[in-house]
């Protein structure tokens, strides 16, 4: 069963860690900025994702950002290093990177494991179900 991504949202929100200079979220044009800059389209819940959670601080996943363009998450430098580096197909969008391996989203919404040193069938089926498995796993709240 495909989570609700409303649902896995505001899980995600409960679990938010205070920092001591919290994130802040895109506005929807900085997001169409960076789409314009990488010729891209984001799928929508990839687009919901940056616009409603990518301030989350939790665990050791550090998703992808916008609003920072000097940060090691910035969107379009994991990009433009995962196109450069790791032969990234140019319709995949980064949402996390991971010891020199990436989490993408494709453009049907699917989030697949693009790995540094080889290929991976890991896969899934949408980015709430990449958060629920991977970001927040088994954290018994």
């Amino acid at each position: 069963m495909t989570p609700n991504l409303d649902d896995v949202f505001d899980r995600l929100k409960r679990l938010n860690q205070p920092v001591p200079r919290p994130l802040r979220l895109p506005t929807s044009s900085e997001v169409e900025s960076v789409e314009n800059k990488l010729g891209l389209s984001f799928h929508p819940d990839f687009r919901r994702f940056l616009e409603e959670v990518s301030d989350v601080v939790f665990g050791t996943i550090e998703p992808v950002t916008i609003t920072n363009s000097e940060a090691h998450t910035h969107l379009a430098t994991v990009t433009e290093d995962g196109r450069t580096f790791l032969n990234l197909p140019a319709d995949y969008t980064p949402i996390c990177e991971s010891n020199s391996d990436l989490y993408c989203v494709t453009p049907d919404g699917r989030v697949v494991f693009w790995p540094h040193d080889g290929t991976s069938d890991e896969a899934w089926a949408n980015v709430g179900a990449w958060i629920e498995d991977v970001w927040i796993g088994d954290t018994g709240d």
